[in-house]
């Protein structure tokens, strides 16, 4: 963050100075957990599920803290917000939980004011923010968008999906006076989400990366997802860019949405930014011929999954419009490395087995690109294909349908096995058996400790397992524990 004094955060936030002397200076990062406090910082007080910030307000200080961000008066010097009215107050369906007094809404009101001065303060330099939206994806092209521009300048990006009303400040607050580049992840489960993110960090640049079925439930249909996710195209300046997946026909429809210039990207001979001669490895790994405006050059994506080629066309649009050539991009698309866990993340165990672990999240459109990635690993090479499949939440009316055809998509793609996790999914099952899945080709088990059985009795050396559902299934247990127990039976380390 730049360096501000208590007063100035003060007036920004609209709050008042608690036993602070106005004059002293935040000089490091802005945090809400005590253990990543340096000194120099601002400690935000928010409540949690076991612990309210405000009572960690002089620990805080303690560990470096200049002050503490609360909307009540605390044990230590503090910035303290005044709490919104009822009207104010936003219902978001992914706001803090704990939040029951109001004291979680203020200050992640003022978590936001201070971001938006801050950003806005950097954007009158060299500071672009860029900013990826999308029903899936989001993460992995956030992590590829920042390692193809970061040779270009000092780049911020979110760890993981820091991608809402907490994690989205937070993130913006990382960059300094050095920062070129901010790259914003956001999410939305309501109309308006995007807006509001949008505009605590306007975006120069605004990707969308597809319109899905992800939250589906909340927003009605496809098309209501669509009128959210164009909310950042809405937010765009005539002097910015639009990148849109042509391939999608929904994300294609919101270039007459946008004062910005358009690049639209996708496989489509129209795309400005294409791939043509897309090929798979037998890991499931894609090369194409990356073709732009600019010239074309070839690339080799490490990452696995023909879906990561649409993710790469969108990164290498951001690039192309900050400087990097077409032969840069395609250096760099070759070298990517994975940042963040649990997505298309491969290991394997002691005893060979490989796991594909997507566990950190699930909607049919992943679900689909993380089995159509199992089957292209395990189709040449002869390995057994596994699909440990959880629930996929918030889908709504259209919630047994969607897992009914997962089910049969697995039987028409040649899984070998398939384990469904949990009686939520257990549509997943019936469609795989209607498919023509019956005896032991798939399984119903009622919990992660039954697959986890089931598994360590079955799996073989070579076998290859996609680990996938929605974060609040938890399945990424799954992996952890048969790692432990491969690592345990080998002699290692657990």
């Amino acid at each position: 963050m730049i360096v501000l004094s208590l007063a100035e955060i003060a007036d920004v936030v609209g709050g008042r100075l608690h036993r602070a002397d106005g004059g002293a200076q935040v000089t490091g990062s802005v945090e809400f957990d005590t253990r990543q406090l340096a000194p120099g910082g601002l400690f935000v007080a928010l409540p949690g599920a076991n612990v309210d910030g405000h009572d960690l307000a002089a620990q805080a200080v303690e560990a470096g803290a200049v002050a503490v961000l609360a909307a009540r008066e605390v044990d230590a010097p503090a910035i303290v917000v005044p709490r919104p009215a009822a009207d104010e107050t936003h219902e978001r369906a992914f706001a803090l939980h704990a939040d029951k007094d109001g004291s979680g809404a203020a200050v992640l009101a003022a978590l936001g004011k201070l971001a938006r001065y801050v950003v806005r303060r950097l954007a009158e330099g060299q500071l672009t923010v860029v900013g990826v939206t999308g029903s899936s994806g989001k993460t992995s092209t956030k992590d590829v968008i920042a390692q193809l521009i970061e040779p270009l300048g000092p780049t911020v990006a979110p760890p993981g999906s820091f991608n809402n009303e907490l994690g989205h400040p937070w993130t913006a607050l990382r960059a300094d006076a050095n920062t070129k580049h901010l790259v914003l992840e956001m999410s939305a489960r309501g109309l308006g989400h995007i807006a509001e993110l949008a505009d605590i960090a306007p975006p120069k640049i605004g990707v969308v990366l597809n319109v899905g079925t992800a939250h589906v439930g909340e927003f009605g249909s496809r098309e209501g997802i669509a009128k959210a996710k164009g909310e950042l195209v809405e937010a765009l300046p005539e002097d910015g860019l639009a990148v849109l997946n042509l391939d999608d026909p929904l994300v294609a429809a919101m270039a007459s949405r946008t004062k910005a210039r358009v690049v639209y990207v996708g496989e489509s001979a129209s795309a400005q930014v294409r791939a043509a001669d897309i090929t798979l490895d037998d890991e499931a790994r894609a090369s194409f011929r990356l073709i732009t405006p600019a010239g074309e050059a070839s690339v080799k994506l490490p990452l696995h999954g023909e879906h990561h080629v649409g993710n790469a066309l969108s990164a290498a649009a951001v690039a192309l419009e900050l400087g990097a050539t077409p032969a840069e991009i395609a250096a760099r698309l070759s070298q990517l490395e994975q940042r963040s866990a649990r997505r298309m993340e491969v290991v394997t165990s002691p005893d060979g087995v490989t796991f594909l672990n997507d566990s950190y999240n699930a909607n049919p459109e992943s679900v689909r690109a993380g089995l159509k990635a199992l089957a292209a690993m395990t189709r040449e090479t002869g390995r057994r294909s596994w699909a440990v499949l959880g629930v996929m939440a918030e889908l709504g009316a259209d919630s047994v349908t969607a897992h009914d055809e997962i089910g049969r998509l697995v039987v028409r793609l040649n899984i070998a096995k398939l384990v469904v996790i949990g009686p939520e999914a257990a549509a997943m099952h019936q469609g795989a058996c209607q498919e023509g899945s019956w005896g032991e080709e798939a399984a119903l088990v009622p919990d992660v400790e039954a697959a986890v059985a089931l598994l360590r009795d079955q799996l073989r050396p070579g076998d290859v397992v996609l680990v996938k559902a929605s974060k609040s299934a938890g399945l990424w247990r799954v992996v952890e524990a048969l790692l432990e127990n491969s690592e345990r039976s080998n002699g290692g380390d657990a």
